[in-house]
């Protein structure tokens, strides 16, 4: 019975750390008010690198030429496809004055490095704003390059958005995909807007060319294959040049993986660069993992033994509470409420799926980018 009472207490101070969480840092986007922007026409450079993205580049593309914006050109990157991406490009330039076409050819030194062949495509934009997704996304809007660009300033050089998966039906997969998606998102928004900004998506994010080269570009972690964006804004942002467009029309939607496997892989790659963030950053990450690990675990191998039932079930039910309110309000703005409804089964459904990417990570490295 005394492991009991430690457990208890252990319970009780882990459910402070989340109550402290919700109230405190993951509260501050939820709470962020709509802020007007003025609608600059800055020259934009919409960056996307391809590596087997033929059919994609086909059905993608035209969403991003077709944008409501007057001045903006496009620079697609083939870095070394061994389909079609290179020929699709070229169609597509061949009829757009507005596309140049990087293409990237096999450097030993920088074999399969995603940052060698975003470094070629920057030093080829010809506009000082530039602006990345991914040839397997599509804007929200036509008015995506106009409310990500309206948000630079004299002082914001870096503009956080949010890369969101497309829905589908009926799919558990789908639903544990977008959930995890709203939870970075929400992260990276509170803790920007705390002023402790300290990762970005590829996806749907801009900054300056001006900062990138400033701060050597990708050089710090050019030998790490994954982080071409996080690391990158983990390196050079700060509470005075970041900034967040939050506006519906501002997203991006993208394909979401369709079997745990293909998920489970990519995942892999993206929590791989968490332990080079700096150390502020990883601290109140993992305490927060932690915590909400140790939280359910606890509350459910007490409740298994009833012991002090009524207590654990309150606070349990109370940090649901506050949690569906949180995250829920966020939720709203980035369109994704009907996640709301299954978030303590998506919570544990995540958690152990991000124990299982911890361990296999222990193990092995997982591979660079395609």
């Amino acid at each position: 019975m005394a492991v009991l009472h430690v457990l208890f207490y252990c319970f009780i101070g882990v459910g402070v750390i989340q109550f402290f969480f919700y109230l405190g840092f993951l509260n501050y986007f939820a709470l962020q008010k709509k802020t007007s922007v003025s609608r600059n026409n800055i020259p934009i450079s919409v960056i996307i690198c391809a590596k087997n993205e033929a059919e994609n580049l086909k059905d993608n593309l035209p969403t991003i030429i077709n944008q409501d914006y007057n001045n903006f050109e496009i620079i697609l990157i083939n870095d070394n496809s061994s389909d079609d991406t290179l020929e699709v490009m070229e169609s597509f330039a061949s009829k757009h004055q507005n596309i140049s076409i990087v293409n990237v050819k096999p450097i030993e030194h920088f074999w399969g490095n995603k940052k060698y062949a975003l470094t070629l495509g920057i030093k080829a934009s010809n506009h000082d704003f530039l602006l990345f997704t991914d040839a397997d996304c599509i804007p929200n809007s036509k008015h995506w390059i106009k409310e990500m660009s309206s948000h630079f300033s004299n002082t914001k050089s870096i503009i956080l958005g949010f890369g969101a998966h497309k829905k589908i039906k009926f799919s558990l997969l789908n639903k544990l995909i977008r959930f995890e998606t709203l939870l970075t998102a929400v992260q990276y928004f509170s803790y920007a807007r705390i002023g402790l900004p300290y990762m970005g998506v590829g996806r749907n994010l801009a900054y300056r060319k001006e900062l990138f080269f400033n701060n050597s570009g990708f050089k710090e972690h050019m030998t790490i294959k994954s982080g071409d964006d996080d690391l990158f804004i983990n390196t050079v942002a700060n509470k005075n040049n970041t900034a967040l467009c939050c506006s519906e029309e501002g997203f991006t939607l993208s394909e979401p993986k369709t079997s745990f496997r293909d998920w489970f892989r990519q995942k892999r790659r993206h929590i791989s660069t968490a332990k080079y963030y700096k150390p502020a950053h990883k601290f109140l990450l993992g305490l927060y993992f932690l915590s909400q690990f140790l939280f359910w675990s606890l509350a459910l191998l007490l409740l298994s033994f009833l012991f002090h039932w009524k207590i654990v079930l309150t606070l349990l039910g109370v940090r649901i509470f506050l949690q569906m309110i949180s995250l829920g309000i966020s939720a709203k703005k980035l369109k994704s409420s009907d996640l709301i409804v299954l978030l303590p089964i998506l919570e544990i459904f995540l958690i152990l799926f991000q124990l299982t990417i911890f361990s296999a990570n222990l193990i092995s490295k997982p591979k660079h980018w395609k």
